[in-house]
């Protein structure tokens, strides 16, 4: 497992650089600047030096044009690792290499080979991991989850999520995205695994509707799985790149004794009311509706390197759903179920899919070879 070490006892507050300032990297930077308990800010480093040096700016911090020389910074103990997809792996090894805990964006690579080696090399290296599963820390997740390992859901039956953005990202996103089992359900396939356990069966459909980009691309921009857990109980998913009306994240679980719903909390808390009509504001985007889980992963990666907290996301974790995401890959390219086998190691577990172990021969969509 991951160690906590190298920060100085009399401080409390984890000084962490930014790599990377898109969408999710000025997000985290903007939490670290004053919103994230046991954070500070330390700099930003980002590749557009207009883009890095504004955002220094706006939040008080140095520019550092250069990832290289945060990891050489003495004054910086850990890094947010929020570059492209294709850099998240090579990057988080050297920042463990150069002794900074690190936190990751998922995926930690779109290659299976290439995430186990990065998982080994920063477990080699001693320092905390953590990746950007970010429902792990949202309280309304985190409630379910606690009340299902009390018992007060009994036997866990039957699990359902939907995940659907408002609107799909540009063609230039989704070359490098992984496709959607691997962009998009890695975050339900883990909260599926979270709630209910290993899974040991994985059947995909999916199609492209919206927009012709997905189809020259080899994906999808509309997805249904439906998952076999080792209990005997099912799921199903539902994923997809261009609802329309909002963002929608909903999750469903149904137990022998109870069930619980999670529904796609509203930006606001008023409901507006008229003549036969009740209406409610719907987040567009991702960071409308967790806005408390993205301040709180980071909160919980300090308290992992200042405390020796457990790491809530690991990269094991990550690296289970990205096995499942392939599987889900693997059955909608075949057009049949496909069996996962869940086995245990050292770091916890890991999956077969077929009988091969996740890796060469997967098929995957051509942007996560």
């Amino acid at each position: 497992m991951a160690r906590s070490a190298a920060v100085p006892g009399a401080r409390r507050r984890l000084r962490v650089g930014v790599l990377g300032l898109g969408r999710m990297g000025r997000l985290h930077a903007e939490n670290l600047a004053g919103r994230a308990a046991g954070c500070e800010l330390a700099c930003v480093s980002d590749l557009d030096a207009d883009r890095g040096a504004q955002v220094a700016r706006d939040l008080g911090v140095p520019f550092v044009g250069d990832p290289e020389a945060v990891l050489s910074d003495d004054g910086v103990d850990a890094v947010v690792v929020a570059t492209p997809s294709a850099s998240h792996a090579e990057l988080s090894v050297a920042a463990a290499r150069a002794g900074k805990h690190t936190f990751c964006e998922k995926p930690i690579s779109l290659d299976h080979d290439e995430t186990l080696a990065t998982l080994e090399a920063i477990e080699r290296a001693g320092v905390v991991f953590q990746v950007g599963l970010h429902r792990r820390f949202d309280p309304d997740w985190v409630m379910v989850a606690e009340r299902i390992r009390s018992g007060e859901l009994g036997d866990p039956y039957f699990f359902r999520a939907a995940l659907r953005d408002m609107s799909s990202p540009p063609a230039s996103f989704l070359t490098g995205s992984g496709g959607m089992f691997l962009d998009v359900s890695l975050h339900d396939l883990d909260v599926a695994r979270w709630w209910m356990g290993e899974v040991v069966q994985v059947w995909a459909q999916g199609a492209a509707l919206s927009d012709p980009v997905f189809a020259e691309q080899g994906d999808v921009d509309l997805a249904v799985l439906v998952l076999s857990f080792e209990s005997g109980a099912l799921g199903v998913i539902d994923n997809g790149r261009s609802a329309g009306y909002g963002y929608e994240s909903s999750t469903e679980v149904v137990g022998s004794k109870a069930s619980a719903y999670i529904g796609n909390r509203p930006p606001h808390g008023v409901e507006w009311r008229t003549p036969g009509w009740r209406s409610t504001a719907v987040p567009s985007d991702f960071t409308e509706r967790y806005p408390v889980a993205y301040r709180r992963e980071l909160e919980g990666f300090a308290a992992s390197v200042l405390d020796g907290e457990p790491v809530r996301a690991s990269g094991w974790d990550a690296l289970c759903a990205f096995e499942l995401g392939m599987a889900a890959a693997r059955s909608c390219s075949a057009g049949r179920p496909v069996r996962t086998r869940p086995y245990a190691t050292a770091h916890g577990v890991r999956y077969e899919i077929d009988g091969d172990v996740a890796g060469p021969g997967t098929e995957v969509p051509a942007g996560a070879r």
